[in-house]
């Protein structure tokens, strides 16, 4: 009898019940997510450190209306509440064919308000005297940030991020005003690198 023939149906007979298992377990996933729907998960979901990519629209510029971005968010608790932290290297500036990369670096602290998932910014209080007001709530499986900056003659700027859990991680999705004139949004996809 030929070895390569007995090899490949011992191969297909060990390979075919794990096949099986890897679709059954992700399947649970989506039904495990579907069943979350409706229900706000816990900010622990949301616990560790996530890296991806995304990408930029902005129709303020014309040479950057389309650009990449690498991503990096860590969400840990902190006290009563959670503190977030994200890094966004962007490409937006510069030469177009040779954009220079530009690091922004945020982390916020928030306690919680009483009301249920939704928290402060540890910092924040009055928009017109403070750099930023920041909130936070989970809405089923969405962790979303706003900040509020108001300039010295009285114009905002609002950014909203919205971190959504899925099953292949996180889903963000990010927009930017300002005097409610939408200038820039942005979409990625990150995946737990750590806890």
């Amino acid at each position: 009898m030929n070895h390569r023939f007995i090899e490949n149906r011992v191969f297909q007979a060990v390979a075919a019940p794990v096949v099986v298992l890897a679709v059954l377990a992700v399947l649970a996933g989506f039904s495990h997510a579907a069943a979350a729907q409706g229900r706000a998960v816990d900010i622990a979901a949301f616990y560790g450190q996530w890296t991806g990519s995304g990408v930029s629209e902005s129709e303020i510029s014309l040479y950057f209306r389309l650009t990449t971005r690498d991503l990096d968010v860590e969400v840990r608790p902190a006290g009563a509440g959670f503190e977030i932290a994200w890094t966004t290297v962007q490409r937006q500036r510069g030469d177009p064919t040779n954009p220079t990369p530009e690091r922004k670096a945020t982390v916020i602290r928030f306690a919680p308000t009483g009301r249920p998932n939704i928290w402060r910014a540890d910092d924040s209080s009055d928009p017109l005297i403070d750099e930023r007001y920041a909130w936070a709530r989970i809405k089923e499986q969405t962790l979303t940030v706003h900040t509020l900056a108001i300039n010295g003659e009285g114009g905002y700027d609002m950014q909203i991020y919205q971190r959504t859990l899925t099953p292949f991680g996180m889903k963000l999705e990010f927009v930017a005003f300002r005097d409610g004139e939408e200038r820039r949004s942005a979409s990625g996809r990150l995946v737990k690198v750590g806890n």
